[in-house]
């Protein structure tokens, strides 16, 4: 158990280290760090996570984090409005949008379906989905773009089934990431050639 010298010290590094990824070690040096800028910088980080907290909003259409009620990509007229991608999180949004290999639209589940966490098809925003191909005639695909993972598998299981009765294209990237791999540490090369390269859904059920 570490000892600090100063009660404030080692309520930050708690804090800190609250933070996934985050032990200790990195949280006291994070911690010293900060301690070496002045204070206009400290202030400055301090007011864009209060800032973030307070006004961030999620997109009603994609439930991509964004600034205001519908995000960047779902309002842009140079997005393909005929395609959807599905994803887990923003990680993954960002992690496409950096291969510069897709120009359509986004879902963000907000998680995947894993039954040894708690989460399941109601904590995430599936029942959205249905509504926006629902609303809409210009969807012609469905591209189920999540980790590559026994929980990723299951829920494009159930996408596709809940899917199926829309006359629409599923799809799935190709298998260039690796099994048991998520989305945000694939290279963009790589991800981005899984995603030109995808297959119909049906067609990684029959192998």
């Amino acid at each position: 158990m570490e000892t600090f010298s100063s009660k404030l010290l080692q309520t930050a590094v708690e804090e800190f280290s609250r933070l996934p990824g985050i032990g200790k070690k990195t949280a006291l040096r994070l911690v010293l760090h900060m301690l070496k800028q002045d204070g206009e910088t400290v202030q400055r980080f301090s007011e864009a996570l209060m800032q973030l907290h307070s006004e961030v909003v999620y997109c009603r259409e994609c439930h991509n984090i964004a600034d205001r009620s519908l995000c960047d990509i779902c309002s842009s007229p140079r997005r393909d409005k005929s395609m959807i991608c599905v994803v887990e999180d923003l990680r993954d949004v960002i992690a496409i949008e950096n291969t510069g290999q897709y120009h359509g639209l986004y879902h963000v589940l907000g998680g995947i379906i894993s039954p040894i966490d708690g989460i399941g098809p109601d904590d995430l925003n599936i029942a959205a989905l249905e509504k926006r191909l629902h609303n809409t005639q210009e969807v012609r695909e469905v591209i189920l773009a999540l980790s590559t993972t026994m929980e990723g598998d299951t829920t494009n299981f159930y996408l596709y089934k809940k899917l199926n009765a829309f006359n629409i294209k599923i799809s799935v990237i190709a298998r260039g990431i690796a099994i048991g791999d998520e989305l945000e540490y694939a290279d963009e090369i790589t991800l981005g050639r899984s995603i030109i390269y995808r297959t119909a859904y049906e067609a990684t059920t029959t192998r």
